[in-house]
C-alpha cells in the first residue's frame, strides 16, 4: 500500500508505493479503515523525532496517530485513531475511538480537527471545569489548538476570552475574526505584560488560564495574579491548566505565590485526562464540534499536500494558526 513510513528515528518519514499492509489481529476491538485524510501535528513529529515518552517501538513503520477515511466494515465515513499508522492507505483502528462525520464537514477539516480539540476541550471541561460566564486567558494562543481553544471558550459560555502571543498580525486575527475580547502582545516588556494582565484581573477576575507555552510567559502571568497578602482579604480563584511548553519545560514558582493567590495548577494530556473525560471527548464532543464547524461556528485552518509530498511537507515552514494534513 502507499504510505509515509519513517525507517529511523529522527529521520523524516517517506513515501512509500508498496508498504505492507496493516494487519488486523483483534476483529472484536479493531477494524481496517481505509484514509482519506490524516493530519501532521507536534505530537507526530515528535513521536518520530524519538524525543516522545510513546515512541515508536518498531522500525520501519507508518506514521500518524489519527485520520479520516471510511470503515471498510460499512463503508461509513468517519473519524479515527489509530492502533497501526494513519498516513497510509490502510490502517487498524480502534472500534471504541470511532466519530461517525456529518455530511457537511470535509475530510480535511475533519482529519485537521480533532487533535486541537484534545488539546483545547478537555483542558476547559475535563480539567478546568469551564462554567459559563467564567473568565478565560489563553496563553499562547496564536497557534492551531489556542485558536480552537478560544472559540470553543466562547462556545462553552466564557464571557470574557483574552489572548496572548508573540505575533501581532495573528493576534489581529484572534480578535477580529475569531471573538477574543482582548489580547496581550507577548513582544512587549515584562512589566507591561504583568501591568496589562493585573489590570484585566482586578477589572474582570481571570477565572481559567490555558497555557501552551510555560516558560517565561507563565511567570509573568503567575506574578499578575499574585494576591496581596493582605491578612483580611481573599484573592480569586485561579485555574491554570498547561497543555503545552513551547517556551520552556521549567519555570519558577515561589512558595509566597501558592501562599498567597488561591491558584490551582494542573495538567491537560494523554497521562492526566481522566476515563470518563476521554470517552465524553469521543461520544460527545467531537461530534459536537464537528457539527459546529458544518454549522460554520468553529473554523480551522489547513494546509494541504498529497501523500507523495509527506517527506517535503514534514518539513515545510508552515503558518503555526495552519494544520498539515495529507491527503491520500
Amino acid at each position: 500500500m502507499r504510505a509515509a513510513v519513517l525507517h529511523k528515528l529522527g529521520d523524516v518519514p517517506i513515501f512509500e508505493k508498496d508498504f505492507p499492509l496493516p494487519k488486523l489481529l483483534n476483529v472484536d476491538q479493531h477494524v481496517v479503515i481505509s484514509v482519506k485524510a490524516a493530519s501532521v501535528k507536534n505530537l507526530d513529529k515528535i513521536r518520530a523525532s524519538g524525543k516522545h515518552y510513546t515512541n515508536y517501538s518498531e522500525l520501519p513503520t507508518v506514521v500518524g496517530v489519527d485520520g479520516v477515511g471510511h470503515l471498510e466494515t460499512t463503508n461509513q465515513r468517519v473519524y479515527a485513531f489509530g492502533i497501526s499508522g494513519m498516513i497510509a492507505e490502510k490502517a487498524i483502528v480502534d472500534k471504541s475511538k470511532v466519530v461517525p462525520l456529518p455530511d457537511e464537514i470535509d475530510d480535511v477539516s475533519a482529519a485537521a480537527l480533532p487533535n486541537a480539540v484534545m488539546g483545547a476541550s478537555l483542558a476547559l471541561t475535563d480539567r478546568a471545569h469551564l462554567k459559563s460566564g467564567q473568565v478565560v486567558l489563553v496563553n499562547g494562543a496564536t497557534g492551531v489548538t489556542g485558536r480552537v481553544a478560544v472559540q470553543l471558550a466562547k462556545l462553552y459560555g466564557a464571557s470574557k476570552v483574552i489572548a496572548t502571543g508573540r505575533n501581532q498580525e495573528s493576534l489581529k486575527i484572534l480578535k477580529n475574526e475569531y471573538g477574543v475580547d482582548q489580547v496581550i502582545s507577548l513582544g512587549e516588556s515584562d512589566e507591561e505584560i504583568t501591568k496589562q494582565i493585573s489590570q484585566i484581573h482586578q477589572e474582570t477576575p481571570i477565572d481559567i488560564v490555558i497555557d501552551y507555552l510555560w516558560g517565561h510567559p507563565i511567570e509573568l502571568i503567575f506574578k499578575s495574579l499574585k494576591g496581596s497578602g493582605n491578612l483580611h482579604g481573599f484573592s480569586h480563584p485561579v485555574k491554570v491548566v498547561t497543555v503545552g511548553s513551547m517556551a520552556g519545560e521549567n519555570v519558577a514558582i515561589p512558595s509566597s505565590l501558592l501562599r498567597s493567590t488561591a491558584i490551582e495548577i494542573l495538567g491537560s494530556g494523554l497521562g492526566s485526562i481522566s476515563e470518563s473525560g476521554m470517552k465524553e471527548f469521543f461520544s460527545s464532543i467531537l461530534p459536537q464540534t464537528f457539527k459546529w464547524v458544518a454549522e460554520g461556528k468553529l473554523k480551522i485552518e489547513t494546509h494541504v499536500e498529497p501523500l507523495e509530498n509527506v517527506a517535503a511537507a514534514w518539513q515545510e515552514n508552515i503558518d503555526p494558526g495552519k494544520r498539515l494534513v495529507i491527503t491520500i
